[in-house]
């Protein structure tokens, strides 16, 4: 029996760290996109990720950001994992020493194998159903049947998921892990316990099953 990995994208409050942490999910999405309704203020995303214990991993979500600005979260919020999400370029992305994902665009019909080779540093890729330039947590989903089949690379699938269609999902594309922020809300940057509760399950639900 395979295991999905689970990460919570967008977390702005210290309960839904708490909350995330006490379910077992196995990273948590901090984000710092101007252009995101979840975007965190160094100051407050130290303080969320002071509370996020050993063995959960931090990720820090990015976009088309400044180098210097790039650096100053490194420093500060110390994430295990950066995500770029915008359009930089490979020599970027690995230029800061850090292990790193790389979200693909599925959003516009673009290859997610060519555009992944272009990031061969890349610890691993979130596919999403943004275009390129836009950034993520729309809440709509892309067609799953453009899922690379056999990438040997680890994959997230992003984009649309909540508890109504994350088993499904599993079963079908077995991606190395899920991706989570809207499908998981109230309100932009709000988590829901009891959907939070209801996607764990449904993941865990669709890993014990066959294809």
């Amino acid at each position: 029996m395979s295991r999905t990995r689970i990460k919570f994208c967008g977390l702005t409050r210290a309960e839904d760290i708490d909350a995330a942490v006490a379910l077992g999910v196995d990273a948590i999405g901090l984000i710092f996109a101007a252009r995101s309704p979840r975007r965190l203020d160094l100051d407050a995303a130290v303080a969320l990720r002071l509370r996020v214990p050993p063995f959960v991993a931090v990720v820090a979500l990015v976009m088309d950001e400044e180098l210097t600005r790039v650096r100053a979260i490194l420093e500060r919020v110390r994430p295990d994992l950066i995500q770029f999400h915008g359009a930089e370029p490979e020599t970027d992305c690995r230029g800061f020493g850090h292990r790193y994902l790389k979200a693909v665009p599925m959003g516009e019909g673009s290859e997610a194998e060519a555009f992944m080779a272009r990031y061969p540093s890349a610890a691993g890729f979130v596919l999403d159903s943004h275009a390129l330039g836009q950034p993520g947590g729309s809440g709509h989903g892309f067609d799953w049947s453009r899922w690379p089949a056999r990438s040997g690379r680890s994959l997230l699938l992003a984009g649309g998921l909540g508890p109504h269609n994350v088993g499904e999902a599993v079963r079908r594309l077995r991606p190395y892990a899920v991706d989570v922020s809207s499908g998981i809300e109230s309100a932009p940057g709000i988590k829901d316990a009891a959907r939070m509760q209801q996607f764990i399950d449904e993941v865990r639900r669709a890993d014990s099953q066959p294809d």
